[in-house]
């Protein structure tokens, strides 16, 4: 069992031109946690979330949908506090803003005394985005990391700035968690936010020496980098017609996740796996993101899309 810790919510798309005096949404269920739970269970791994969910009737499709889908729920917190929201707006020129409404929400108001008590049979847990750095949120989740830093701790910051738009605030968080982790995962975009003009592969050696056994950089459809001790690996992606790119880095996250999750000492299999297999399981999170951008929204791929390698 793999625990992934974070938040679930709506995104609330635009949905007309502002022409009108009315507004309409295409709302759609994310939150890159809830994704990620999704991903590893469509892939045929055993995952649980934890994470507040609301009674409310966007909080009832939430639990449905993970339930359908084959997620643990035995560590969801059912609570009346309404879900999370983000709104977000595209201008003329096509630039998008987000408002955020997630004050008082059922995950955003998660407690130390909410933590869970994981099962013997818990292989590790994976933390990231807002989760990390709202309160009170961030504060339970940084406990149940240190409580747990025995266990495989996975991380991906996946930063918010409009949610919480103080990169000090990140920094201190991710710093904390990083150390206590075995893997971690960080796109250039994060490390734009939290170190502008800094070379992120500079910052990625930075945090290799510093805590993880495993630490990638993602560049969108640029090269992904991967180093492990002395060991740097690098892996292209395929060139595909990119829809959107809404969720593919949760595909890659969790796909990554199941790979590593086949050895019952993950940590220890990634210290001592020869580099062509951890190149090989990072083409196989790659060609997994590759899959979601070839479609609209965070669709994740299942187990079956990956082995029959269905590219466009």
């Amino acid at each position: 069992m793999f625990v992934v810790c974070g938040e679930a919510l709506y995104d609330l798309f635009s949905a007309n031109d502002g022409a009108h005096t009315d507004v309409g949404f295409d709302g759609r269920m994310g939150g890159s946690p809830f994704n990620v739970a999704l991903g590893m269970a469509r892939l045929g791994a055993q995952a649980a979330l934890f994470t507040g969910i609301s009674t409310d009737m966007l909080g009832e499709k939430l639990f449905r949908t993970l339930s359908k889908e084959g997620v643990d729920t035995r560590h969801l917190l059912r609570t009346s506090r309404h879900t999370t929201l983000s709104v977000v707006a595209v201008d003329a020129a096509g630039i998008p803003s987000y408002a955020f409404y997630g004050a008082g929400s059922s995950d955003c108001s998660i407690g130390v005394d909410d933590l869970p008590a994981l099962s013997r049979d818990t292989m590790g847990l994976h933390f990231g985005s807002y989760s990390i750095a709202v309160e009170p949120v961030a504060s339970a989740m940084a406990t149940l990391a240190g409580r747990e830093k025995n266990r495989f701790i996975s991380l991906d910051p996946n930063v918010r700035p409009a949610i919480e738009p103080d990169m000090g605030i990140w920094r201190g968080r991710i710093d904390a968690m990083r150390r206590l982790a075995s893997m971690v995962k960080v796109s250039d975009e994060d490390l734009a936010a939290l170190y502008p003009g800094e070379n992120p592969e500079v910052r990625l050696m930075h945090w290799a020496s510093d805590g993880p056994v495993l630490t990638i950089l993602t560049r969108g459809g640029g090269e992904i980098m991967a180093l492990r001790g002395s060991d740097v690996i690098r892996v292209s992606p395929p060139a595909i017609t990119v829809v959107d790119t809404v969720g593919a880095g949760d595909a890659f996250q969790a796909s990554l996740l199941v790979s590593i999750c086949e050895y019952p000492e993950p940590r220890e299999w990634l210290k001592s796996a020869p580099t062509d297999a951890l190149h090989l399981i990072i083409d196989r999170a790659v060609r997994a993101a590759a899959m979601v951008c070839q479609r609209r929204g965070a669709d994740l791929p299942y187990a079956h899309d990956l082995h029959a390698g269905i590219m466009t």
